[in-house]
């Protein structure tokens, strides 16, 4: 007989969570190609610019990208919860509903114009890319709903349908545009981590809780909408509001990810599956941990990208393709008839 969620267990799990996080960042914020003296770190920044480099270096560089890559595979893995939700589909993630492709297309269209402008300190590239997949998001949003009442199925076809045409137009622009934005844009659909300013990161924390929260707000619902759509009718759910809530939500988080970070794939996929054969199916204690435990597997795999092949970096998405699939693997075979999906 499973066990009821209490709030004091989920208070216990959520915190222990925490607790993991705040380890693997600090660890993963001490560790790099240059060696740094805590000591000196301790002492201060210094009279004067560069007079104490290790302080700049932890302080400067690597707390912030820290940060950012908790910020990133936080969303991501909750959004991966939510979309696996409503769409009822196992192997959904933030990025098959096109959003993938959608800010991949505002990334080359802002590369190949050569825009250079800044709006509240984000760069065009990340401007672009968090309209491109708003406006994918919506577009499939709207095709899934034109096209027919089986809505669930109507989006994701409506997602692969997008998803394909924008890959198509990603790939026409990239071969008549030149070399040295081909090479930037490429780099940035594998999935970069790199350091942002403060005021950029302040909003995007404060946007993706907001939105987690939001989703935490509807985690019951998303537990009778998984029964299926007629048995959440005849319970008093309504279906349809939740769906648009906590759509709107995952696509907004998911937005700002993608924009800060690139095109990271697995971790919306891999976590959620993870924390669920674990911990159980349960949305208002899936979410917060997904959240939490997609962040450090973030901050761990961004350190890996760092010093494989330091002093060069390589792109945190090829670490977590080759990180996620075997993880995955096992967890599945360990933990597979725990899962409602697979029985």
């Amino acid at each position: 007989m499973a066990q009821v969620l209490t709030a004091r267990s989920l208070a216990i799990r959520v915190l222990l969570c925490l607790a993991v996080l705040a380890v693997v960042m600090c660890v993963c914020a001490l560790v790099g190609s240059q060696k740094i003296s805590l000591k000196k770190v301790f002492a201060g920044p210094g009279r004067s610019p560069g007079e104490n480099i290790d302080y700049e270096i932890l302080v400067g560089i690597r707390l912030p990208r820290v940060v950012l890559a908790a910020l990133v595979g936080a969303a991501l893995a909750c959004s991966g919860v939510v979309l696996q939700a409503i769409l009822r589909n196992p192997l959904a993630d933030p990025y098959i509903l096109g959003i993938s492709s959608g800010a991949g297309l505002g990334v080359i269209i802002a590369v190949i114009s050569g825009l250079t402008w800044s709006f509240c300190g984000g760069s065009p590239l990340s401007v672009f890319a968090f309209a491109g997949a708003i406006a994918t998001v919506w577009l499939v949003w709207f095709v899934g709903h034109f096209t027919g009442k089986a809505q669930v199925t109507s989006l994701l076809l409506a997602g692969v349908v997008i998803n394909a045409f924008f890959s198509a137009v990603i790939m026409f622009l990239t071969s008549i545009a030149r070399s040295d934005q081909v090479y930037s844009t490429i780099f940035w659909l594998m999935g970069n981590i790199t350091e942002k300013n403060l005021s950029v990161l302040g909003v995007s924390a404060g946007c993706i809780l907001a939105g987690t929260i939001g989703l935490f707000g509807v985690s019951q619902r998303l537990n009778i909408l998984s029964l299926g759509e007629q048995e959440a009718k005849g319970l008093g759910v309504d279906t349809a509001k939740t769906q648009i809530v906590a759509f709107a939500l995952a696509a907004f988080i998911t937005a700002i990810a993608v924009s800060l970070s690139g095109l990271v794939g697995f971790v919306g996929l891999v976590v959620p599956h993870g924390v669920r054969l674990v911990a159980g199916p349960d949305h208002r204690q899936l979410l917060p941990i997904s959240a939490i435990i997609g962040g450090a597997f973030l901050v761990a795999a961004d350190t890996l990208a760092r010093m494989i092949v330091a002093p060069a970096q390589l792109p945190v998405g090829v670490i977590t393709a080759i990180a996620g699939g075997p993880f995955f693997l096992v967890l599945l075979a360990r933990y597979s008839r725990k899962i409602s999906w697979l029985k």
